[in-house]
């Protein structure tokens, strides 16, 4: 379960598993959004560090809708390379992310 604090480990775009913490969660509610965001941070040399914040929005919509807004900003030098290619994997893995959250949302696998 999503909470505030929360401490929790992923490997994502080829790193190592990062460390990461939620820094805020709020629950949907009636009329109010959901809101999620976490940070990660990846220690090392300064070609390796890497210092992540991600923020997920979740609103209901009329007709049984969802909107799922998700912004990211990332420091260091690993995310600068990833953001300099062609096609880019940073835009095209939170699509899939997306698209992912819509297959499960949807009782896919």
């Amino acid at each position: 379960m999503l909470a505030d604090g929360l401490v929790f480990s992923f490997g994502t775009f080829g790193f190592p598993p990062l460390a990461a913490r939620v820094v805020e969660f709020q629950a949907p509610g009636d009329g109010v959004p959901g809101r999620l965001s976490w940070t990660a941070r990846q220690e090392g040399k300064p070609e390796e560090r890497l210092d992540v914040l991600h923020v997920w929005l979740v609103e209901d919509l009329p007709g049984g809708r969802v909107r799922v807004l998700t912004q990211e900003t990332q420091i260091g030098q690993p995310a600068a390379e990833l953001a300099g290619q062609a096609p880019d994997p940073m835009l095209n893995g939170h699509q899939a992310w997306l698209d992912g959250l819509v297959r499960a949302a949807s009782g896919g696998a």
